[in-house]
C-alpha cells in the first residue's frame, strides 16, 4: 500500500465520522447553548433541565437523520470491505 492510499483511507474514515457525528453534536451544542442562556436569564440553576433538552434534541436529530447516517456508515463499511483485496498484498 502506498502512503497516498493510506492517507486516502484515513481521510475517508474521518470524513465519514464527521458526517455521521456532526449533526448529533451540533444539535447537542445548540440545545445546550440555548438552555444555558435561558437558565442564565431566568436564574435557574438546574442541571437536569439542560440534560433533558439535549436528550430530546439528539433524539429528534437521530429520528430525522438516522436512516441517512446509517446508510453512510453502511456504504463506508461496504467500500472498506471491498477494498481489502487492493489494500492487502501477499
Amino acid at each position: 500500500m502506498t502512503p497516498e492510499a493510506a492517507m486516502a483511507l484515513c481521510a475517508e474514515a474521518l470524513k465519514t465520522t464527521f458526517l455521521a457525528v456532526g449533526p448529533i453534536l451540533a444539535a447537542a451544542l445548540i440545545a445546550g447553548l440555548l438552555v444555558g442562556v435561558a437558565q442564565t436569564v431566568l436564574q435557574v440553576n438546574e442541571a437536569s433541565v439542560s440534560f433533558v433538552v439535549k436528550v430530546i434534541a439528539v433524539t429528534a436529530v437521530l429520528a430525522v437523520l438516522g436512516p441517512a447516517i446509517g446508510m453512510q456508515m453502511v456504504d463506508y463499511t461496504r467500500r472498506s470491505l471491498e477494498s481489502i483485496a487492493t489494500v492487502v498484498r501477499k
